[in-house]
């Protein structure tokens, strides 16, 4: 596994996917991720900044759609590495 991308920047909680990639289906409980360039079905690792804790997640649609945000997190990936609301990330592309 190796690193294809870094962002850092303002991930946020998403609770309805709109344009899901085909195929797949928003389910809140799932550790998924929207983000606007990488690849549906790519794996990214997400690190909140503040605390320093990760996940490895699965893009699963398109976002954010919100200017100055990187990425969107189910709530149970937010959950999993505290994110409250807005929270400054590091993003990275795995391969």
């Amino acid at each position: 596994m190796f690193l294809l991308l870094l962002q850092v920047g303002l991930a946020s909680v998403y609770t309805d996917w709109r344009v899901a990639c085909p195929g797949e289906r928003y389910d809140a409980s799932l550790m998924a991720a929207a983000h606007r360039t990488i690849p549906c079905g790519e794996w990214i690792k997400v690190t909140n900044r503040r605390n320093g804790k990760h996940v490895v997640l699965r893009v699963t649609d398109r976002g954010p759609h919100v200017a100055g945000r990187i990425v969107d997190l189910t709530p149970a990936a937010a959950q999993r590495i505290g994110l409250n609301g807005l929270e400054p990330v590091t993003l990275e592309q795995l391969n």
